[in-house]
């Protein structure tokens, strides 16, 4: 990344950071855009060549976050079977949501605004996931695969919609795990 680039990025994660804590400390509804403008030092019309609108400044994915899970998913090994390696990767995206995944299920509960914007969150990685999964299809069966990322994905969305909202992030992992065990090729449920 030259300096410019640098810049930018430095710029849209004080924004973020910003929102994070200004949403954390006074809930979505009662924090503007001007507040988040003025707490990360730039004008409103810079909050807005960064971010769409104030939901954006919590839900868009940090610009090298998908290089990140994109790293994720080349570092499995070709030889892996898929559901380990789904499991991994899922995991993996999880645990990187640690500093936001509280508090945009909080938000969701408080705003039925935030809750509405939320429901896009991880599209982009998911069609990476589906991508990946695909281009790891070498048989003529292409049921197997898809049916595994589909059951996979299901878990960790079930696992995220059954997470207390007075357990830790740490217990909701542990959930993760147990919710892509229980739907794993040939495992019993408990």
């Amino acid at each position: 990344m030259n300096l410019r680039e640098r810049k930018k990025l430095a710029t849209w994660r004080a924004i973020q950071t910003a929102a994070l804590r200004l949403f954390d400390e006074q809930g979505y509804e009662a924090t503007t855009v001007e507040q988040i403008a003025e707490a990360a030092n730039v004008s409103r019309a810079t909050f807005f060549n960064y971010f769409a609108g104030k939901d954006a400044a919590v839900l868009d994915q940090d610009p090298e976050e998908r290089l990140n899970w994109q790293a994720l998913m080349a570092e499995r090994p070709a030889d892996e079977p898929l559901w380990d390696s789904l499991t991994a990767i899922l995991t993996g995206f999880c645990e990187s949501l640690r500093d936001r995944m509280p508090l945009q299920r909080r938000l969701k509960a408080q705003s039925p605004a935030f809750a509405q914007s939320a429901q896009r969150f991880g599209e982009q990685f998911f069609k990476d996931l589906r991508r990946w999964v695909e281009s790891r299809i070498t048989s003529a069966d292409e049921l197997t695969p898809i049916l595994q990322l589909n059951l996979a994905v299901s878990a960790t969305i079930t696992a995220y919609e059954t997470w207390p909202a007075e357990e830790s992030f740490n217990r909701f992992l542990r959930r993760l795990e147990r919710c892509l065990r229980q739907a794993g090729p040939g495992t019993p449920v408990e």
